[in-house]
């Protein structure tokens, strides 16, 4: 059996040389993973569903899962960690990160000059640093390197988050998901690429990302910023067409996430059935009832207006990036208000990963509770993700926990400020006096 080179690489970056990873001692020093139970102890927990917070707060993890919270008796263990004066919380989960990029000033010449091994080695350092900002579980659009990286993050071979792939995203030729700016017969896609026009087209891409790996479906409701088409809320797909998608999806228990700027392509997305609209610059009263209706969710992305580097992009770029990011803001402000679902995700990728937790910071500013914040980048982006074995700390749940000093209701900034991760029962951060005591790798 052939390795795929991307994955050689990735993996070959991170693996550690002196001990096999299959040793007992590999398996403690290397994955912060140990035999019997974990004991954590924190002044605080928070139940983000009741929005109780605990004091003086236990959790029992033993094989990847917590098996109690706060139990009358607990069991001796070898390695009982007191964590001292933080809040224990469910590990975050981002639903809209680009783990294989990070924009820069040759953004828009990567396409044609760059490979999928280099984005294989970038998805490696910005997943650990992802993962390293309480972020255990991301929801990843980027070919087969965001595939890929979730098995090697499963199977154990480099630290990083979860990740709940796209493969490739489908857009019409020409438009946001596709490769634009350069002479024909330049990096043309087809239905592989995830390049599909009309609905049986549609159709055939969608069977061939989830044949390949794809766990969701992005695809592109409308133009968008960072590319070179517009103008940027521009409808792409029709109805017909994402219905077409949606509905295919759906006879493999797949959902479908719409990158979405302008009204009448929202609209369409939302009518057509998708699980979720991403960025939803411009949301009428109409559009948000609709979601209201169907429980769709809308993934903000808003924190990258304020990080994202508008000296590195092209002229035509930065313009729509101008136009359109003010109005993001200001639909999202409106969206608290009426109530429309919304779950955690910010375009990482687009501004420096591991600076996730400022999304956070927006929601509480623009009017939404701490706690309803917290909510979003757990048991919401669990029920958008389909992983109900994540997002909350209770019995049975997968141990992805992580702490922050002080108390996140009283200010959400914390958030940004992990001092603890553990992710499956591995603990690989734990910052003591300023020093990561389980640094592993990036």
């Amino acid at each position: 059996m052939r390795i795929p080179t991307t994955v050689t690489l990735a993996i070959a970056l991170v693996a550690p040389a002196a001990l096999s990873p299959t040793s007992p001692l590999a398996a403690q020093e290397h994955t912060g993973m140990y035999d019997g139970p974990t004991v954590l102890r924190a002044a605080r927990m928070l139940d983000v569903e009741t929005g109780e917070m605990h004091t003086d707060a236990v959790l029992v993890v033993e094989d990847g899962v917590i098996t109690a919270v706060n139990p009358e008796t607990v069991p001796h263990s070898m390695h009982d960690m007191n964590l001292g004066d933080v809040t224990l919380l469910p590990g975050f989960i981002d639903a809209h990160t680009h783990l294989g990029m990070e924009i820069s000033a040759t953004s828009f010449t990567d396409a044609v000059t760059r490979t999928e091994a280099w984005r294989a080695f970038n998805a490696v350092v910005y997943g650990g640093r992802t993962v390293r900002a309480g972020f255990t579980t991301v929801r990843d659009y980027g070919g087969d390197v965001t595939v890929e990286l979730g098995h090697a993050v499963e199977s154990g071979h480099i630290v990083g988050p979860r990740v709940v792939p796209s493969r490739n995203a489908l857009g019409i030729t020409g438009g946001h998901c596709d490769v634009t700016g350069f002479a024909p017969g330049v990096r043309e896609g087809g239905v592989e690429q995830g390049v599909a026009d009309g609905p049986w087209e549609v159709v055939e891409a969608v069977r061939y990302q989830i044949k390949h790996g794809a766990k969701v479906i992005k695809t592109c409701a409308t133009a968008g910023v960072l590319s070179m088409e517009g103008p940027v809320g521009a409808q792409q797909y029709t109805l017909e067409e994402m219905t077409a998608m949606v509905e295919e999806a759906a006879r493999h228990g797949i959902k479908v996430a719409a990158h979405a700027h302008g009204p009448e392509g929202i609209l369409a997305a939302v009518q057509a059935g998708v699980a979720s609209i991403e960025h939803g610059s411009v949301l009428t009263d109409e559009i948000m009832d609709l979601m209201i209706e169907k429980g769709t969710y809308l993934v903000p992305t808003t924190y990258l207006a304020d990080r994202i580097a508008l000296d590195a992009l092209p002229p035509l770029v930065r313009g729509k990036a101008e136009e359109i990011l003010p109005v993001m803001r200001v639909s999202l402000q409106r969206a608290i208000e009426r109530g429309v679902p919304i779950a955690f995700g910010t375009d990482a990728g687009v501004f420096p990963h591991g600076e996730n937790a400022g999304e956070f910071g927006i929601y509480v500013q623009l009017g939404m509770s701490a706690l309803d914040a917290l909510r979003t980048a757990t048991i919401h982006a669990a029920d958008l993700l389909d992983t109900p074995d994540r997002g909350r700390l209770a019995e049975g749940m997968l141990a992805d926990v992580i702490a922050v000093p002080g108390n996140p209701l009283d200010d959400i900034e914390v958030t940004r400020d992990v001092r603890f991760v553990m992710l499956g029962g591995r603990v690989i951060k734990h910052v003591m006096g300023g020093r990561d005591m389980h640094s592993m790798g990036h």
